[in-house]
């Protein structure tokens, strides 16, 4: 048999509680019963977590068509620095 432990939730809205102790009673068992069989449950469950970031982001924007970016114009790019040395300069 499988060891069991307690534990103790604090701060539960009151209507949160009332919600839980109806639908306790219309399964016919206990408050404690039905925490104890949402908590198995959703302890059961996978969390759908996206393979990577590339992957959440579609996950995201896909449903909704993408996401069209303005990209600024691109410019020339600078001079690089220049790292001889010139003593006449100095």
């Amino acid at each position: 048999m499988p060891r069991s432990s307690s534990i103790t939730v604090r701060k539960i809205d009151e209507s949160v509680k009332r919600k839980l102790r109806m639908r306790a009673a219309s399964e016919g068992h206990s408050l404690e019963e039905e925490i104890r069989q949402i908590l198995s449950k959703a302890a059961e469950q996978t969390p759908s977590t996206p393979v990577n970031l590339a992957q959440a982001i579609m996950d995201i924007v896909d449903p909704i068509g993408g996401i069209e970016l303005d990209l600024p114009p691109r410019t020339p790019e600078r001079e690089p620095p220049r790292f001889d040395w010139d003593e006449e300069e100095s």
